[in-house]
């Protein structure tokens, strides 16, 4: 399968440091409890079909999976070398998930397809206009009674988090990680029409502060 014809920034920016990702991601950024959260808050009920946005390596989708087995859980991503490891790690793993390579802002998806849109640690990879296109998409094929939940980086709030953000921010670009530097993820999501956006947790880590969020689907009712 060939790649997308659109620019997309591998994890860790090279191809060549892909098998790092994980156990740096491990080490460093408490992602145990901060995916293992963010998956508990999406609150999956039996049946629902979850979408993993920038799916990556499937650490996020096979804990949802764990949680709730009878979901239909779907990744995505644009880096097919990434999708091979989430799929040898889900056959390994015995558990059902299935992945698309796709670009995050042009879900594959009819419109009102899943129940729950999950993104972990994607947003501040992507321009000001690609996160735009890519939350406008989640809108999309989210139900109307659908929620979005999201981690990835907010604003540093203390010196030690600051230093290590601004390494974060020299490896994936200073003008992608603005708006997650400035704390307006919040407002990005209000702008393509969620409701009810809500910072639930953040955890101070050693290359800045992680931030969960909660967003529902902006449900539109004719009166007549």
């Amino acid at each position: 399968m060939k790649e997308p014809k659109a620019e997309f920034i591998p994890a860790l920016r090279y191809r060549s440091l892909t098998s790092l990702y994980d156990p740096l991601v491990r080490w460093a950024l408490r992602e145990s409890e901060f995916k293992r959260d963010l998956a508990e808050q999406a609150t999956v009920a039996p049946g629902h079909r979850v979408l993993d946005l920038g799916c990556g390596t499937a650490t996020l989708s096979l804990i949802v999976k764990r949680t709730q087995p009878t979901a239909d859980v779907v990744g995505i991503d644009a880096d097919s070398g990434i999708l091979r490891i989430a799929r040898q790690r889900t056959e390994q793993s015995g558990l059902a998930v299935s992945f698309q390579q796709a670009m995050v802002s042009a879900i594959p998806y009819p419109d009102c397809s899943f129940d729950r849109v999950l993104s972990s640690l994607l947003l501040h990879h992507l321009s000001r206009t690609n996160k735009l296109r890519t939350l406008r998409e989640a809108f999309r094929v989210l139900q109307n009674d659908g929620e979005l939940h999201v981690a990835d980086w907010g604003t540093p709030l203390h010196a030690v988090s600051k230093m290590g953000f601004f390494f974060v921010r020299m490896l994936d670009g200073f003008q992608n990680t603005r708006d997650n530097a400035q704390g307006l993820l919040p407002d990005l999501f209000v702008e393509v029409g969620f409701r009810d956006v809500m910072e639930t947790g953040r955890y101070t880590t050693v290359f800045g502060d992680l931030v969960l969020y909660a967003a529902k689907h902006q449900t539109r009712r004719l009166w007549t």
